[in-house]
């Protein structure tokens, strides 16, 4: 009776490699200039095009926001001998009246903890560039600007939704500065999970996705710029913020979404959005434990059918609850504990049933997880044109961290789902903080190497005013070049070739063309058709001019054309035949008429 209830909860291969073909599909969808407004997973671009190449150093900041605590962090990057970082950090909370406040108040709240972080650290008075790690979905522009397309998880504050979160975040730090309090460049905006694959990446250069798997999840990889129509350029690569919580938001999931993942949305804060995240991460897990408890208790399948006041409490279930249930050794005694503080009185099988409950809605989010997961590294494999390919994924995130089994089971159902990728799976150490000091770092190289570049190549930028000397003196020489006094002294000689008409329409006929210029030569057979049907017909073959004809004498040269042309009419099957023939020959001549 209980497998009854949790029958549509488990999910067959056959079923995540169909789920993993319709993320494949939506990939595709948002990376399309056309097809992105209408697209649920947004496929955001991040302007992160370089992972780090073990040249940043310095002292940097980072600020992580959108879990379930804001963290500012310290950052420094050494380059001696070989690469390596320093982290420093300090975690604040973020109440209620915080995410659920004004815009004002969240980032002066963020802007004030940064600077009692900086007091602490006494880093005031210095200026420090800055990563700012915003877990949420923004449209970027530029890798220090992005807006905020909508709020997900706990977070709802009034006010931001459509504007620029860095430029806010700029305004907040601006009334320290002006109080001589800190001085700090927002260099880069980055989204958690690029956070995540920089911190990761600086360990290990074959990283190239980051997951997070926490209060929320979303994942980001390197994708071919030729790939993402959403912005300008085809070279290299770029990191995409998939943003794959919204998955399903359009009704692609409808068919593997239960009575309890429906009854959960219509209580969450954001009905009928983020439905992929609210069936994986931990936000969500405990509650959707709660919900299929409550109702196996209603029909009387645990607890003789008696529900708890607290079991009816939404939010009385929570993540941590669920991780200490499905523990090792001592989860039936934790489920036994748990049960009796909701006032539910278990008995020993209630307990296995509810533990079973758990385990069934933990594994189905690890294996929605790894569908998507094998997605993205099938399409990467895909983009390098590999057989097989070895990777790594960063990773982070509460619920794949705490969980006793939400690691092995994921990763087991990746390699089940993608065996021709070789996944290394990296746990990122000191979360996505340090990968936003990271892309800041990395942000602050480019500028420098662009600065020189710029340096560099400045001579070669033409004011207007230059331009315009330059069009003035060709407009003189072109007037000397074709005056009969001053063409013999002009540079332009601006040489008659007796062409004086272009084609009517009314040309028709077979005729031989030469093309003399390059390190080869070519003979052509044009057909011209004209009236109703007017078309043009080509053959050709082209021969190769020896190093010894080319700087030998005249004589030799046409010799040579004389004798490919031969062998032209030859291999076209052409005897006898007297045709018309037009030479382009790439070199200045004077001419007398159009055939001398």
């Amino acid at each position: 009776q209980v497998d009854r209830y949790l029958y549509h909860l488990r999910l067959s291969d056959d079923v995540l490699l169909d789920v993993m073909a319709r993320f494949q599909a939506e990939m595709v969808k948002g990376l399309g200039r056309d097809t992105n407004p209408t697209a649920t997973v947004k496929m955001l671009p991040s302007f992160v095009r370089s992972l780090p190449d073990g040249s940043e150093k310095g002292d940097f900041l980072a600020v992580d926001l959108g879990g379930s605590q804001l963290r500012a962090h310290q950052v420094k990057v050494f380059v001696e001998g070989k690469q390596s970082s320093q982290l420093e950090s300090k975690f604040y909370p973020t109440p209620k009246e915080v995410t659920q406040g004004n815009g004002a108040e969240l980032f002066d709240y963020v802007a004030d903890c940064l600077s009692d972080f900086m007091e602490t650290k006494n880093l005031k008075h210095k200026k420090l560039p800055l990563g700012f790690t915003f877990a949420f979905p923004c449209k970027q522009t530029k890798l220090e600007e992005g807006v905020l397309l909508a709020w997900t998880k706990h977070f709802r504050v009034r006010g931001v939704q459509d504007t620029d979160v860095a430029s806010s975040l700029r305004k907040a730090l601006q009334k320290h500065k002006a109080s001589l309090d800190i001085d700090v460049d927002v260099l880069a905006l980055v989204n958690d999970t690029v956070g995540t694959m920089m911190t990761c990446g600086y360990d290990d250069q074959r990283c190239e996705v980051g997951l997070i798997i926490g209060t929320g999840t979303n994942a980001c990889y390197m994708e071919e710029m030729r790939h993402i129509s959403l912005v300008e350029g085809d070279e290299g690569r770029m990191c995409i913020n998939t943003e794959w919580g919204a998955f399903g938001d359009d009704g692609a999931l409808d068919d593997l979404r239960t009575e309890f993942d429906r009854e959960l949305d219509l209580g969450s804060l954001n009905p009928g959005k983020q439905l992929f995240e609210k069936m994986i991460s931990s936000l969500y897990l405990g509650e959707l434990v709660r919900l299929i408890l409550l109702k196996m208790t209603k029909e009387g399948l645990l607890f003789s059918g008696k529900v708890s006041t607290a079991l009816l409490t939404k939010g009385k279930i929570e993540m941590k609850h669920v991780s200490a249930m499905e523990k090792y050794k001592e989860g039936l005694t934790n489920t036994k504990e748990i049960l009796t503080d909701l006032n539910l009185f278990p008995s020993e099988e209630d307990c296995v049933a509810v533990q079973h409950v758990c385990t069934i809605v933990s594994f189905r989010s690890a294996n929605l997880c790894a569908a998507a997961l094998a997605a993205i590294l099938t399409r990467l494999r895909e983009n390098k044109k590999l057989l097989r390919m070895r990777t790594t994924v960063g990773i982070d995130g509460g619920l794949y961290k705490t969980h006793p089994k939400y690691a092995k089971r994921l990763h087991k159902a990746v390699r089940r789902l993608v065996p021709t990728c070789d996944v290394r799976f990296l746990l990122s150490e000191g979360g996505s903080g340090r990968g936003a000091a990271l892309v800041a770092a990395v942000a602050r190289r480019l500028a420098a190497r662009r600065r020189r570049i710029d340096a560099a190549l400045a001579p070669f930028l033409l004011p207007p005013d230059t331009l315009r000397e330059v069009k003035g003196s060709m407009r003189a020489e072109l007037e000397y070049g074709l005056k009969r006094e001053t063409q013999a002294k002009a540079t332009v000689k601006m040489l008659p070739t007796y062409v004086c008409g272009t084609p009517d329409g009314t040309e028709k006929g077979k005729f031989l063309a030469l093309d003399l210029g390059g390190t080869n030569f070519r003979v052509l057979l044009v057909k011209i058709k004209s009236g109703r049907r007017r078309s043009v017909q080509m053959y050709n073959k082209i021969f190769a001019i020896p190093l010894e004809i080319m700087q030998g004498t005249g004589e030799e040269l046409f010799d040579h054309i004389v004798q490919c042309i031969a062998d032209f009419l030859e291999y076209m099957g052409i005897k006898g035949a007297r045709l018309p023939l037009g030479f382009t020959f790439s070199f200045p001549c004077r001419q007398a008429s159009i055939d001398k």
